[in-house]
């Protein structure tokens, strides 16, 4: 199978869309498109991962065909993210990292810069920097 079979396999798998695969690796369509064309561009390692991430595949099979295409359960328990086995109890902090990993990739920068914004208006200073405050005296 060529890596391109196997991406469109991977996509299909996961019942995605061309357009909604591009979104959650943070490309455009075409190039997911142009991925699975043949002859193919290949994709970046880095997007190849994000793409086996979306799909729910391995990243070993996703790139050389070698493995199993699925994750097994204690492999799915395995690659839970440090940021997944963090305890967060705030309801308000669960919502905006949900918010986050829903965002398209492009996204995701300014993203945490509005919110970094937004902290900084809220406690009146900013990062590295004197506070916005008006001085007393």
């Amino acid at each position: 199978m060529t890596p391109q079979q196997r991406i469109r396999l991977a996509r299909r798998h996961a019942g995605l869309s061309q357009a909604a695969l591009a979104n959650a690796v943070g490309v455009q369509r075409s190039a997911v498109s142009h991925w699975e064309a043949t002859p193919g561009k290949s994709p970046s390692a880095s997007h190849l991962r994000e793409a086996a991430m979306a799909t729910g595949v391995q990243y070993e099979w996703l790139a050389t065909g070698r493995g199993r295409m699925t994750l097994s359960q204690d492999v799915a328990m395995d690659s839970v993210a440090a940021a997944d086995a963090m305890l967060v109890e705030d309801p308000f902090e669960l919502r905006l990292l949900a918010a986050f990993r829903e965002s398209p990739m492009l996204a995701r920068a300014p993203l945490v810069e509005v919110v970094e914004q937004l902290a900084q208006q809220r406690v009146g200073r900013g990062r590295g920097h004197e506070s916005r405050r008006p001085a007393t005296g």
